[in-house]
């Protein structure tokens, strides 16, 4: 098996947080921005800054092999890496996941891989009991609170933490 065959495959990015009356949290919309860090497979150059890719976002990969999130060469080596969001793997963490890792979203790697995650805005999620829905949640923090006039009680999102494992 060569390098690039040992870069390719499915990365899940798994979220851990403390939910105060609140369930669903989720990423919302085709321009939720997942802020990323990501390591070259084939000379192992960890980008400096934070990177985005977006759903709405498709590039199309050299030689017809479909499309991808993101493309970009790395600075070190120029080889061609990629990133695909996996739509359909993007879930929500409802309040029975509380304090527990849960996939939110699946990426296929090609010679990219993630190694950090920073949550920013964009989130959404609604009331336990209530069914009201907060939206534009920024989770870079790592800690969101806030108030269900309906419910009546304080709701939040606490020590947000992640970790990527492979698929």
């Amino acid at each position: 098996m060569g390098p690039s065959q040992a870069t390719m495959g499915k990365i899940a990015l798994q979220l851990k947080a403390t939910l105060e009356n609140v369930t669903n949290l989720r990423p919302l919309g085709e321009d939720f921005r997942w802020y990323l860090k990501m390591k070259c497979g084939n000379c192992g150059e960890i980008s400096e800054k934070w990177q985005y890719i977006r759903l709405m976002d498709s590039v199309a990969l050299k030689g017809g092999r479909g499309s991808a999130s993101m493309v970009q060469k790395c600075k070190l080596c120029a080889r061609e890496n990629s990133i695909e969001i996996l739509s359909s793997t993007i879930k929500s963490y409802n309040a029975e996941d509380n304090e527990k890792f849960k996939t939110i979203v699946e990426f296929e790697c090609r010679g990219f891989e993630p190694v950090d995650f920073q949550p920013q805005a964009g989130f959404a999620a609604e009331g336990v009991e209530s069914g009201t829905v907060f939206s534009d949640i920024n989770l870079q923090e790592k800690d969101w609170t806030d108030y269900d006039e309906k419910a009546q009680e304080s709701v939040g999102i606490y020590e947000v933490t992640h970790q990527f494992v492979k698929c």
